[in-house]
């Protein structure tokens, strides 16, 4: 009946690739279960799901540090290692693993691998040769150390008192970056307010267009004063 119907069979084909749409059907799933295991009625998610455009590197690694802080920033946790359900957790495990000589999967298999040479690896697909995960492709021009290092840094300048060796100096890659080591801290803890529905600089952010509607995206005027094009 759904192939006989080229209106309803272009919708599902849309819904596929729609990770808004499956997203809510998980938050959906999820929340009937939480609440029927506490045996309440009612709101689960404090807000929907949103999704971010990322425009450029620097809006990528502070996305990507802004959710591996998730648990340091709500104060779960004090160390990356002991941060539970997070990447940087078992990217360390994996990391650890790795340097005691064990073989293949070790913690992090199923992730994408964080590093990719942006001159030398191959374009287009590149499918996982493990089959642990979707792709062997990486998305950051760092290594896992250095992004791991990166994170540590930030943590101990969000959360003051946490315990350790780290220099106070700023990692190398924020100069690379053009980031000023207040204005990335900023850009990871409020990454939630600074960016909505895309992530970027603001002249890049101004000169996008939404794939749909083709309107036009402002960036927020904080995100104007912290990054100066």
């Amino acid at each position: 009946s759904i192939r006989k119907d080229p209106a309803e069979l272009k919708k599902i084909r849309r819904r596929l690739s729609d990770i808004s749409w499956w997203m809510r059907l998980l938050c959906q799933r999820i929340a009937q279960r939480a609440n029927a295991e506490e045996g309440i009625t009612g709101k689960f998610w404090e807000s929907r799901y949103q999704a971010v455009r990322i425009l450029d590197e620097r809006s990528l690694l502070a996305s990507g540090a802004y959710v591996d802080l998730n648990v340091i920033r709500a104060a779960l946790a004090e160390l990356l290692e002991s941060s539970h359900y997070t990447s940087v957790q078992k990217r360390i495990a994996g990391l650890k693993e790795a340097a005691g000589g064990q073989a293949e999967p070790r913690s992090d298999s199923f992730l994408a691998p964080l590093s990719i040479d942006e001159l030398r690896d191959k374009l287009g697909p590149c499918p996982s040769s493990l089959g642990t995960r979707a792709s062997d492709r990486g998305f950051l021009s760092m290594s896992t150390e250095s992004y791991i290092e990166l994170l540590d840094w930030t943590a101990r300048k969000l959360a003051p008192g946490k315990p350790g060796g780290t220099p106070e100096q700023a990692p190398a890659i924020l100069e690379r970056l053009e980031l000023g080591a207040e204005t990335w801290c900023e850009l990871v803890r409020d990454f939630g307010r600074l960016f909505h529905l895309v992530a970027g600089s603001p002249r890049l952010i101004d000169t996008t267009r939404s794939l749909i509607r083709n309107s036009r995206y402002r960036a927020t005027p904080r995100l104007r004063e912290l990054m100066k094009d």
